[in-house]
């Protein structure tokens, strides 16, 4: 069973008259874009100089998470960046708790002092 959001965006595509077979797998809809929580705290200080725009990143649902019960940690090569706001991660955490295909990348760097402006992370729904 597919979360709301697929059934949404899959809905709109047949609504253009595209076919699904034409979609499975190639289309990625862009569904969130949000800065990255927790930089400061763990390996995105360390491995800044290594990190390029358009990298490919890891979601990975942390439902026992203590802090928020729809926690998504960010990986960067198997390395912890951090998570998607707790205000921002409901509809990704229900995509990937129903098994939704969801794909994220590095959007944006910036040198800036505040932590929450240096990383901007972008969340898509594959099709």
């Amino acid at each position: 069973m597919r979360s709301p959001l697929t059934r949404f965006l899959l809905g709109l595509s047949l609504g253009l008259a595209v076919s699904l077979t034409a979609l499975a797998g190639d289309i990625r809809v862009l569904v969130q874009s949000s800065p990255l929580a927790g930089f400061r705290y763990y390996a995105g200080e360390a491995l800044w100089q290594d990190m390029r725009e358009g990298d490919r990143l890891t979601l990975v649902r942390e439902a026992d998470n203590p802090h928020d019960a729809n926690a998504v940690r960010i990986e960067w090569r198997g390395q912890k960046l951090g998570y998607l706001p707790r205000a921002e991660n409901r509809a990704v955490a229900a995509a990937i708790d129903n098994g939704d295909a969801v794909d994220a990348r590095i959007a944006k760097l910036r040198q800036h002092r505040n932590p929450w402006q240096r990383v901007l992370i972008e969340v898509f729904v594959v099709l």
